[in-house]
């Protein structure tokens, strides 16, 4: 088979690239450890920076009285009256410190969802979550507003510390899902105009409780 005179010219230039190495982007790291430096601030200034950035609305709370206490001014404020809650303990949890206004329908007709989250990740603003939940896949993302209870225990500083979590949590049996949210859903595909709330919330609360 005869070979063009452009086609040898693509093979050569493909043969050369392979006999030459790509240079590493990061070459002090292999990939065992992160190429960001550590966190200069506590990490749950450093989260309430980069979240309050993403259009996420942060309460910081001493225990879990004065978080029932917040929690009711913002529905107040807000005039959320349908509360959605799946997850028991966390609706034990939040009873405990007062808080009793839940709605027992879906969470297609709710004002906004509470839920719980593995970690919270500091130097992007994220929330991770998974299908081992008991709030499931679909709570923080179909409700149109997303209330999520934190604990400053949870807090990590990199992505890779949170999945290196769930590794010790979970061990082989990973969840079949684990996303990390970085703030309210927004889109920018419909003329090139930013919009907020199109494939998700259009509203992330994180309260963080000292613990």
């Amino acid at each position: 088979m005869k070979i063009s005179p452009a086609r040898e010219s693509i093979l050569k230039k493909i043969r050369k690239a392979l006999t030459q190495s790509t240079p590493l982007p990061f070459p002090q790291s292999e990939g065992n450890s992160s190429v960001f430096q550590p966190s200069q601030q506590e990490l749950e200034v450093q989260f309430a920076e980069q979240f309050s950035r993403l259009q996420g609305k942060f309460v910081f709370c001493l225990n879990q009285q004065e978080l029932a206490v917040q929690l009711q001014q913002v529905l107040a404020h807000n005039k959320w009256d349908k509360i959605y809650c799946r997850e028991d303990k966390l609706r034990s949890d939040l009873s405990a410190g007062g808080f009793t206004h839940f709605n027992h329908g879906d969470v297609a007709s709710c004002d906004a969802a509470i839920t719980t989250c593995e970690w919270l990740v500091a130097r992007t603003g994220s929330i991770v979550m998974s299908a081992g939940q008991q709030s499931g896949r679909t709570v923080s993302v179909y409700a149109p507003v997303h209330i999520c209870i934190a604990y400053t225990n949870q807090l990590v500083y990199d992505i890779r510390d949170g999945l290196q979590q769930a590794k010790e949590k979970y061990g082989a049996n990973l969840p079949s899902l684990i996303t990390f949210a970085t703030g309210p859903s927004r889109t920018a595909d419909i003329e090139k105009t930013l919009v907020v709330g199109v494939h998700g919330p259009k509203e992330v609360y994180v309260f963080l409780v000292d613990q």
